[in-house]
C-alpha cells in the first residue's frame, strides 16, 4: 500500500523531463539531434555487443561470428582480477578483495564513523598485506611483482587515497598557518609535487629512491609506489581543502575564538566539518581522477587491472579482440567511478538536509 504514491510521482517527473527536453526550439533541436545520434549508433552497438555476440567458445568460434567476443573476457576474467598471482594461492587475493570491499562499504556508512572504524582499518590493513605477501602463519611467500590485476588497483587506490586524505588536511592547515616556516614548508611541498606529473614521481620512487638508501637496505617497490601515490594525492587534495577553508566566513573563526576553543578544537568541531562538506564535489572529482591515474603504475612494471588486460591481448591463442578488452575495462572503471559520484551526491543531500 505504501508504494502506490510512487507511480504518480514518477509520472510527474517523466512529464517534467519531457517538457524540459522540448521547451523551446533550441531544446527541441538538441533533443532531436541526440535522439538521432542514438538511433544511428545504438542499434548497431546492441547488435554487435548482445545479439550477435559470442559468449563462450574458442577464438576460432569468435572469428566465425560477426559480434563481440565476450568469450575472450570470460577466458581472461580471473587473470584481470589476480594478474600473475600463483593459481593455487588465488584464494588469498580473493579474500583480501572481500575484506577490502567490506571495509570500504563500512567506511561509507555514517553511523560507523567513529574510532572503532579506525581501529578496524588498523587491524585490516596489515592483515590484508600479510594475506597477500605471506611468509607468516604458514602462508607461502609471494613477491609483490606477481601481484596484479584489479587486486593491485584496489590496494593502490584505496590505501593511497585513504592515507593521502588526512595528510592533505594537515598540508592545507599548514599552508594557512601563521608560522612562517611551517607555511613555507607546506607550500613548497604542495607546489613541488603538483608541478610534476605522477609518472615522474613514480620513476623517482622506483629508480632514484633506492640509490639514496644505505647499502643493504631495500624497500619493497610496491611500498615506494604507495608512498609516491599518497604524496601526489595529498598535494592535490590539499588545494581542494584549502579552498574550503578559505570559503568559510571569517565570522565562524571569530565565533569559535569567542568560545575559548583551542586551535585544534576550533578546526575539528567548527571549521573543518564545514570546509569538507562544501568541497565534497571537488573532492570526489579529484578522487575519481586520482583513481584513474593508478593505470600509470605500469611505467615501473606494476601490472594493474588495465595493464593485465593489455597483457592478455598478447596471448597468441586470443589475438584480435582489443575492442572487447577495452570495453570491459571501460565498463569496470565507469561502474567504480559512477559509484563514487553517486555516493558523493548522497552525502551532499544528507548534509544539505542537516543545514536546512
Amino acid at each position: 500500500m505504501a508504494a502506490a504514491p510512487a507511480l504518480p510521482g514518477l509520472a510527474a517527473r517523466l512529464r517534467a523531463f519531457v517538457a524540459a527536453c522540448f521547451a523551446g526550439p533550441v531544446n527541441t533541436l538538441i533533443t532531436l539531434g541526440c535522439l538521432g545520434l542514438l538511433a544511428l549508433f545504438l542499434p548497431p552497438f546492441v547488435n554487435w555487443a548482445l545479439i550477435e555476440a559470442t559468449w563462450s567458445g574458442t577464438a576460432a568460434t569468435c572469428r566465425a561470428g560477426n559480434g563481440a567476443c565476450w568469450a575472450f573476457v570470460r577466458e581472461k576474467f580471473w587473470f584481470s582480477i589476480f594478474g600473475l598471482y600463483p593459481f593455487e594461492e588465488r584464494w588469498r587475493p580473493a579474500t583480501m578483495l572481500v575484506i577490502l570491499v567490506a571495509m570500504v562499504v563500512a567506511s561509507t556508512i555514517r553511523r560507523f564513523w567513529n574510532r572503532w572504524l579506525l581501529l578496524a582499518w588498523a587491524v585490516a590493513a596489515p592483515a590484508m598485506w600479510i594475506l597477500m605477501q605471506g611468509g607468516l602463519f604458514g602462508l607461502p611467500y609471494v613477491q609483490t611483482r606477481l601481484w596484479g590485476g584489479l587486486a593491485i588497483t584496489g590496494i593502490i587506490a584505496v590505501f593511497g587515497l585513504a592515507l593521502g586524505y588526512p595528510l592533505s588536511i594537515l598540508l592545507a592547515l599548514g599552508r594557512r598557518s601563521s608560522l612562517p616556516l611551517l607555511r613555507w614548508f607546506c607550500t613548497a611541498l604542495i607546489e613541488c609535487i603538483r608541478g610534476v606529473p605522477l609518472i615522474s614521481l613514480l620513476f623517482m620512487a622506483a629508480i632514484m629512491v633506492p640509490l639514496f638508501l644505505p647499502q643493504g637496505v631495500t624497500v619493497d617497490r610496491l611500498i615506494r609506489v604507495l608512498f609516491a601515490y599518497t604524496l601526489f594525492t595529498a598535494a592535490y587534495m590539499a588545494e581542494v581543502v584549502r579552498g574550503g577553508l578559505q570559503a568559510i566566513p571569517r565570522g565562524q573563526y571569530e565565533a569559535a575564538d569567542s568560545l575559548g576553543l583551542t586551535y585544534w578544537q576550533k578546526m575539528r568541531l567548527i571549521i573543518l566539518p564545514q570546509a569538507l562538506t562544501i568541497t565534497i564535489p571537488a573532492q570526489v572529482n579529484t578522487f575519481i581522477g586520482l583513481f584513474k591515474d593508478t593505470t600509470l603504475v605500469v611505467v615501473i612494471g606494476v601490472f594493474d587491472f588495465f595493464t593485465t588486460l593489455r597483457a592478455a591481448l598478447g596471448d597468441p591463442n586470443w589475438l584480435g579482440f582489443p575492442t572487447e578488452a577495452y570495453v570491459y575495462a571501460a565498463t569496470v572503471y565507469f561502474v567504480l567511478c559512477f559509484a563514487m559520484s553517486r555516493y558523493s551526491l548522497a552525502l551532499e543531500r544528507r548534509f544539505r538536509a542537516g543545514q536546512r
